[in-house]
């Protein structure tokens, strides 16, 4: 199994303090997240079981998945999440040139301006792997990178589910942005974790909000 950290280190938060890690909040407020999206059968599960939680959440699309699903995207917006660009192509920012990685962050924004007037820019770098100069352009354009500082690590298909509704369970807090994936390879992890998250949230008087 790959090292990551399942709860972001303070030290990497303090050297990279041009991210959002989590949101400061003295409420029992969180913001979960998922990536990779929007596909016809993840995105519609997560979709289900937020409605059945009345909770709320912002959605990290790649471009290439909204081109295909625009009627997704749609229900996305039309239930009152929010949503953020995740390149076009999925691109690891650390292998990608400059100009070439920002080309794909302005194909995923067309394909999302194409659906929408709202002219939010969040944005998340896939792997959360971006160069200092990918992501100095990216807040010039007006982008603000969203990170998260609990990794339920639903994508990794060498843990159990049961794993992975830990990893949220034991490192939520108030204002934490956690991320799950609304992807194929994240479904068996996700599809247990997600329900147990929003029960666990519900029954400790969380709500789940949208960043914005």
């Amino acid at each position: 199994m790959k090292f990551y950290w399942i709860k972001t280190h303070w030290l990497i938060k303090k050297l990279f303090p041009q991210f959002v890690w989590s949101i400061a909040s003295q409420h029992k407020k969180v913001y979960l997240t998922f990536d990779d999206g929007p596909i016809p059968e993840a995105t519609g599960f997560v979709l289900e079981q937020l409605r059945n939680f009345n909770a709320k959440a912002t959605f990290f699309c790649i471009g290439d998945n909204i081109r295909k699903n625009p009627d997704i995207f749609r229900q996305i917006l039309a239930e009152g999440h929010t949503f953020g660009n995740h390149t076009f192509n999925h691109l690891n920012g650390w292998k990608t040139p400059e100009a070439d990685y920002l080309e794909n962050v302005r194909l995923c924004q067309d394909e999302i301006d194409a659906l929408t007037t709202d002219e939010s820019r969040l944005m998340r770098p896939p792997y959360a792997k971006v160069t200092s100069a990918q992501s100095r352009e990216l807040r010039k354009l007006g982008y603000k990178i969203i990170m998260w500082d609990v990794l339920s690590a639903d994508f990794d298909q060498s843990i159990t589910p049961e794993k992975c509704l830990e990893n949220v369970l034991k490192n939520i807090r108030p204002g934490s942005i956690v991320i799950f994936h609304d992807s194929q390879k994240a479904l068996r992890n996700m599809s247990f974790a997600l329900p147990e998250t929003l029960k666990y949230l519900k029954e400790n008087g969380f709500t789940c909000e949208a960043l914005r």
